[in-house]
């Protein structure tokens, strides 16, 4: 990466940015919450997530801290993860949070939606080979569950296996009994996910220095 500077005072928006249009205050104050992460190193490194009291006892934390770091999420041309990133990375990924703007047009709304989706894709997507397998599923689903003491791993696997057969039949429809489905592709995500409102489901609070991401 490079190209933008790495915070000084009075930061205005990044050309080269995938988020033009947030402002030099908001990126000053995600600044100030990235000097606070790295210990006003210039980079961030996992264990620097462990700080953080909000993701403390979230069922998946893990998932969360990995997708910083996520070289298809940095919108790098190679796979993997990376070992640290700088504050140019740091508003990159914040972008994926970034709240809907009343003044988009049809076409940005799209690309912004399939921009947070692709994003949630990659967090099931843990061996990053372009699907999210039944495994795959039913990781997350054990994960999100894990919490719940009245819910066995079993029941976790069952609502995880129910999942993926409807997704099967709303991405391939009737199969037949031979037939054996592969894993969610981002275009059979994109087809599950349509008439759901993740635009406002899936933003950061710029506002507050003391939490990061939210999710909700």
């Amino acid at each position: 990466t490079g190209g933008c500077p790495e915070g000084p005072p009075g930061l205005s928006p990044c050309p080269l940015s995938p988020f033009p249009a947030v402002t030099s205050e908001q990126i000053e104050h995600l600044h100030r919450r990235f000097k606070q992460l790295s210990q006003d190193q210039l980079t961030i490194r996992k264990e620097n997530f462990d700080s953080i009291p909000d993701l403390e006892f979230n069922p998946i934390r893990g998932k969360i801290v990995h997708a910083f770091f996520d070289k298809r999420n940095l919108r790098q041309a190679s796979d993997g993860l990376a070992d640290e990133i700088n504050f140019e990375d740091f508003l990159t990924i914040m972008s994926y949070f970034r709240p809907i703007e009343m003044n988009m047009d049809e076409e940005q709304l799209d690309r912004f939606r399939k921009e947070k989706l692709k994003f949630l894709f990659h967090m099931y997507d843990s061996d990053h080979d372009g699907k999210i397998t039944l495994q795959e599923y039913r990781n997350v689903v054990e994960e999100l569950l894990s919490g719940n003491p009245h819910l066995e791993k079993e029941s976790a696997r069952s609502i995880a296996d129910g999942a993926m057969m409807e997704a099967a039949s709303i991405c391939v429809g009737q199969m037949g009994p031979d037939q054996v489905y592969e894993g969610i592709t981002f275009e059979d995500f994109l087809k599950m996910w349509q008439g759901i409102d993740i635009e406002t489901k899936m933003h950061v609070r710029f506002l507050n220095v003391d939490t990061i991401a939210h999710c909700y």
